[in-house]
């Protein structure tokens, strides 16, 4: 199993409660350094609680399944307030 393979898989644990808030996440490119840059979709990509989400739930479930990734960013993520 490749790299996309591995974070896609990690993301499939948990996608379900992102689509069940109206959202989902898509992988945009894995760096040659191991940087997983995602965007955020439909309401993940303008909810306040984005960015928890993407540190408590999407960062946390891609390093804990893929440990080589070094860091996990989303591109298009609305900055905290």
């Amino acid at each position: 199993m490749n790299l996309t393979e591995q974070v896609e898989q990690a993301l499939e644990t948990i996608r379900p409660y992102l689509i069940a808030d109206g959202g989902d996440v898509a992988i945009d490119e894995i760096t040659s350094d191991k940087v997983v840059k995602l965007k955020l979709l439909g309401n993940c990509g303008s909810c306040k609680m984005s960015f928890m989400t993407m540190k408590a739930g999407i960062e946390q479930a891609i390093m804990k399944a893929v440990p080589e990734i070094t860091s996990v960013v989303a591109i298009n993520l609305a900055e905290p307030v």
